[in-house]
């Protein structure tokens, strides 16, 4: 999800690498989940967010849907997010148990694994950011930053979140130079269907499914 702000507003005006350490360790985030309320559709899952939660769940993309995730066009394309409980006092995200503690914590998103930090993509690559208004949490501890994101194969995973990033922008792109509307839903669910939809196999590596998937769509549509 792009976000058109001033980042001097909103971080400590410094760009992180994996090595690096940043003030955003919440000592477990004990006794608060703020983050976890009233985020509406902002917590855009990727295709490794919904393949780590359909996989400890058991349970398939279409039994999800609805209860658990819901879609809706981000930046011209159709992609899931997690539902918050509209239904409940503070919105709190479907995942949250009556602990106010996540289910699903060791298979998070991302975006949840990487707050208060977030991400500015720049040369093909990104960076990590400290978001300073973000988190409820006083008193944050230095941490470095890969051990904060707590994500395996790190490297694997940075490569993967940069290539999905530009792929749907260059999707973005193709789409607005299209004027036929049933072509551009066509596309739109063709990539929900191959990269959301469609099971990986939880025996083989996630990464090398992707690439695959990824080097087939961009070729199907020449970018």
């Amino acid at each position: 999800m792009l976000r058109d702000c001033d980042l001097e507003a909103i971080t400590d005006g410094k760009r992180y690498q994996l090595t690096d350490m940043v003030k955003a360790d919440c000592d477990d985030c004990k006794g608060c989940s703020a983050c976890c309320h009233g985020m509406g559709n902002s917590i855009v899952l990727d295709p490794l967010d919904l393949h780590r939660i359909t996989t400890y769940l058991g349970l398939k993309f279409e039994a999800l849907l609805g209860e658990k995730i819901e879609l809706n066009i981000v930046d011209g394309v159709i992609l899931p997010n997690l539902r918050m409980s509209t239904e409940k006092a503070g919105e709190p995200c479907v995942f949250l148990n009556e602990e106010e503690r996540c289910s699903i914590h060791p298979h998070r998103p991302g975006i949840c694994r990487i707050f208060p930090l977030g991400r500015i993509y720049e040369d093909n690559s990104f960076s990590y950011i400290l978001q300073v208004h973000e988190c409820a949490k006083e008193n944050k501890a230095k941490v470095k930053v890969s051990k904060w994101i707590d994500t395996p194969d790190v490297k694997r995973n940075q490569k993967f979140v940069a290539d999905w990033h530009y792929f749907l922008k260059d999707v973005q792109k193709y789409l607005q130079e299209k004027a036929d509307d049933e072509l551009i839903k066509k596309i739109t669910m063709q990539i929900l269907q191959y990269f959301y939809i469609e099971p990986y196999d939880k025996e083989c590596d996630f990464y090398e499914q992707f690439d695959l998937r990824l080097a087939q769509m961009k070729k199907m549509l020449g970018i």
